[in-house]
């Protein structure tokens, strides 16, 4: 008879044999950033994840280093918005602000900058808006813009989220036509429209006024479209594609790892958060264990990077 238990008798066996491993190493941290003073307010449905403004922020980015988190993913609120989202390339933004504020006082902290518009838009889409769509092409160039302001204020990595056809040609190209030709792209290459974004827009203040995002989002239905979409992405010159959200999505994960000979990386999103959270608390479920085990999952799957606002939860219990 095969007898698989026999390498399952002991912790010790467990560990020799453990097909995949969740490291600190894998993870990013998401930041929210508020213009403003004064400002560290948890986000309610995001619990243990707060809105710092620059000068409240500093007790959170000792933690990340404390934790040997290597990367942040930041996210701006700005004071002031517009219909275009001007203050994005601003080169006294909240976000450029905020990477020559860690730059300067965690400078071994890799920063990778979200790049889109929802949050700095006062109707909370991803561009320029005409007959009440995202004009694409004209979304470009201010994508541009955004890019080489993140740039030119130290980002390490340029994330551009706004899924945009053509995105990721635009920002390679304006990086390396303005001396950044060195800084990398992590594409979110495939990313659905989905339910499991709710609790993020209102960290971010980014929910639309109007409509939805399924013109320019995926529709969750569409697996062969990710490989498309993500040929596109490597094509243009993207070095780590990613899948958004992650969770209800391990089979796309595991399509881009098996398709692309580059790194995957996977959003473990504020409703995936939120849910295991809301479980933990009323008692259904160990908060931690499921937290582990979804996270592992991912890994699993094929990611080599991990978004998520479990970071430092993760951490701990791995250092």
């Amino acid at each position: 008879m095969n007898r698989t238990r026999r390498l399952r008798k002991s912790e010790n066996i467990r560990r020799l044999v453990q097909e995949t491993k969740l490291s600190i190493d894998d993870l990013i941290y998401p930041l929210f950033i508020e213009e403003g003073t004064g400002i560290e307010k948890e986000i309610v449905s995001m619990p243990g994840i707060n809105r710092f403004s620059l000068d409240t922020i500093s007790k959170e980015l000792d933690e990340v280093i404390a934790l040997d988190i290597p990367a942040v993913l930041l996210f701006g609120i700005p004071k002031d918005k517009d219909d275009v989202g001007t203050s994005t390339w601003d080169d006294n933004g909240i976000i450029q602000q905020a990477v020559r504020f860690i730059k300067e006082n965690y400078p071994s902290l890799y920063v990778i900058t979200d790049v889109c518009f929802c949050e700095y838009t006062s109707h909370g889409h991803c561009g320029i808006i005409h007959d009440n769509d995202v004009v694409n092409d004209s979304t470009l160039v201010n994508i541009g813009k955004q890019a080489i302001s993140h740039a030119k204020a130290g980002a390490d990595m340029i994330a551009p989220s706004g899924m945009m056809d053509g995105t990721v040609a635009m920002v390679r190209e304006s990086l390396d036509n303005t001396g950044f030709a060195d800084i990398p792209i992590m594409a979110y290459s495939v990313k659905y429209s989905s339910s499991y974004y709710g609790p993020f827009r209102d960290a971010a203040d980014s929910a639309p006024s109007f409509g939805d995002r399924r013109t320019y989002q995926m529709d969750a239905a569409n697996r062969d479209e990710a490989i498309r979409k993500a040929t596109f992405d490597d094509q243009e010159g993207a070095d780590i594609l990613m899948v958004k959200p992650a969770l209800s999505y391990l089979d796309i994960v595991r399509d881009l790892k098996n398709n692309f000979d580059r790194p995957i990386a996977c959003y473990n999103v504020s409703g995936e958060y939120a849910m295991i959270k809301a479980a933990a608390e009323k008692g259904w479920i160990d908060g931690e264990k499921v937290m582990m085990e979804t996270l592992l999952s991912m890994k699993r799957a094929g990611a080599n990077i991990i978004i998520t606002y479990f970071a430092k939860e993760v951490a701990k219990l791995l250092k």
